[in-house]
């Protein structure tokens, strides 16, 4: 076989193993093209080795290809992480199949980074941002009254923007005032919603008809064109009101997500329910998620644990 050939042999197991992920396990779009560019990476470092089998790939050959990519920043940490994740489960597979005797990917681990605990905006902040008075000009009215929903549901209900942008009309129940949505994994959960965001959809949808159109879908949100409000239209949205109501912070959807969390927690300081309301498969992603402060748990242990009561 030509190098050629050995190149396209190789990138047919990926394929294959590819499309079982998409038919047996219904990985999203999304997931599978983050796949796609992890594993044909390595791909490209075996091939450029002279290597024309996945089998070829020893842990000798994974530092030299990992190495290079924390060294020079090529990738950020995060990022090589979920690229060894992505190799890992590729020879998983390729195991499973047949192809490889041993997972070289299955113990190799990199020095986790400690975690960034993003800002939290003020709640008077945020009151004065989404209690900001609509601007004059028709239009834009409308689309305040559109954008001023979207924040409201975000920190409302704490949904990830791409949870928020896939919401339809049948999804959100105005009388119970609760909105399903489909998270990570593909895993449906059903969320509160408060009077506040229910006030403000109730004012969006008396306007959505002037933004519907033949062609529009049944989505909760549409853009000036009468399509689906996309995540990058949601992000720009939300910094053009920022600015335009002066709030000093940079605004983005996360930054809502992770203050529903935040003021919470604060508030009711039970950890459990809001890893139910963020969609958190691991506890501890919500504890780093929302910083929960260590003066808090000490205070809780002392109160809590029968050994630890002070006399």
């Amino acid at each position: 076989m030509t190098g050629v050939e050995h190149a396209d042999a190789l990138e047919g197991l990926m394929s294959a193993w590819l499309r079982g992920m998409q038919t047996q396990q219904q990985a999203s779009t999304h997931t599978l093209a983050a796949y796609r560019r992890d594993v044909s990476k390595l791909l490209h470092y075996l091939t450029q080795a002279g290597c024309t089998d996945w089998a070829e790939l020893d842990r000798e050959r994974l530092t030299r290809f990992i190495g290079p990519l924390l060294g020079t920043n090529a990738l950020l940490p995060s990022s090589v992480q979920r690229l060894l994740s992505s190799v890992r489960s590729f020879y998983d597979w390729l195991a499973a199949e047949g192809h490889v005797s041993h997972n070289p990917a299955a113990h190799f681990r990199i020095k986790r980074p400690p975690r960034e605990l993003p800002k939290v905006m003020d709640v008077d902040l945020i009151n004065a941002l989404l209690d900001a008075p609509a601007p004059e000009e028709p239009e834009a009215a409308r689309r305040w009254k559109r954008d001023r929903a979207v924040m409201e549901l975000l920190y409302s209900s704490g949904l990830r923007v791409s949870e928020l942008g896939h919401i339809r009309r049948p999804d959100y129940d105005a009388s119970a005032g609760l909105v399903t949505v489909l998270g990570k994994g593909r895993k449906t959960r059903v969320n509160p919603v408060g009077r506040k965001a229910r006030e403000a959809i109730a004012e969006w949808m008396e306007v959505r008809p002037h933004y519907a159109r033949e062609h529009s879908e049944n989505w909760l949100f549409l853009n000036t064109r009468g399509d689906r409000l996309g995540e990058r239209s949601i992000q720009r949205a939300l910094e053009e009101q920022a600015l335009r109501v002066g709030i000093p912070q940079h605004l983005h959807p996360h930054l809502l997500r992770h203050c529903f969390a935040s003021h919470l927690l604060e508030s009711s300081q039970d950890l459990r329910a809001v890893q139910e309301l963020l969609g958190h498969a691991s506890i501890s992603t919500t504890q780093i998620y929302t910083h929960l402060d260590f003066g808090h748990l000490s205070r809780v242990y002392e109160q809590a644990h029968p050994r630890a009561k002070k006399e």
